[in-house]
């Protein structure tokens, strides 16, 4: 093979990944300041390609967003791996569920389709919600075993939790002091009092 053919074949290759990268930056900037339901559409207006080019790189929203997230999921096992260093259980679970919470508000509307992801199995969402429901498992199940959370929590319901209060801490009648009262309430709802672990 010539070098000329070796450069042309990998020319697309290159092509694509630089396209592909294009449109994460603009669908970044465009989600960031209209949210998660802004027009795909628009999108690739903005991007300056057709929606046929934005939609061979992303079938739909919801594998556009989970590329999106990517580095973000990335950044937050890093503060996974961090918090597995608190020695106090109920401490480290209020961390995590903090680092989620800030997680799931990386865009206005996030949350609606990480719930969906849940409940359709089939979304390229779906497998990083597992995952983060079960890491919420592994620190939940660290703070009932010494006492600190109540025994019948669900890793399952505190994610939804988290995204219940997501959906919140952004809606109209919010305020700046809405997302730590609503951290407050979700605590309540796991934590135990002393000899109250199974109530």
């Amino acid at each position: 093979m010539s070098e000329t053919t070796a450069s042309s074949g990998r020319r697309p290759r290159s092509d694509k990944l630089r396209n592909r990268s294009h449109i994460l930056q603009i669908a970044e900037e465009y989600f960031t300041e209209h949210g998660v339901n802004g027009s795909l559409d628009a999108v690739a207006k903005r991007a300056g390609i057709g929606a046929g080019t934005l939609y061979r790189h992303f079938p739909t929203r919801e594998s556009l967003l989970a590329a999106l997230l990517q580095a973000r999921d990335e950044e937050l096992g890093c503060r996974r791996e961090a918090i597995r260093q608190e020695p106090d259980a109920a401490a480290a679970l209020t961390l995590w569920l903090e680092a989620l919470s800030e997680w799931a508000t990386a865009f206005d509307g996030l949350p609606e389709p990480l719930r969906e992801a849940l409940c359709e199995k089939k979304s390229p969402l779906t497998v990083t919600c597992e995952d983060f429901i079960s890491v919420t498992d592994e620190f939940l199940r660290a703070a009932q075993h010494d006492g600190s959370a109540r025994t019948q929590v669900r890793g399952r319901e505190l994610f939804l939790g988290v995204l219940a209060m997501s959906w919140v801490s952004s809606a109209a009648m919010a305020d700046e002091s809405s997302p730590s009262a609503l951290h407050h309430l979700l605590r309540t709802g796991w934590e135990a009092t002393a000899g109250a672990a199974d109530r």
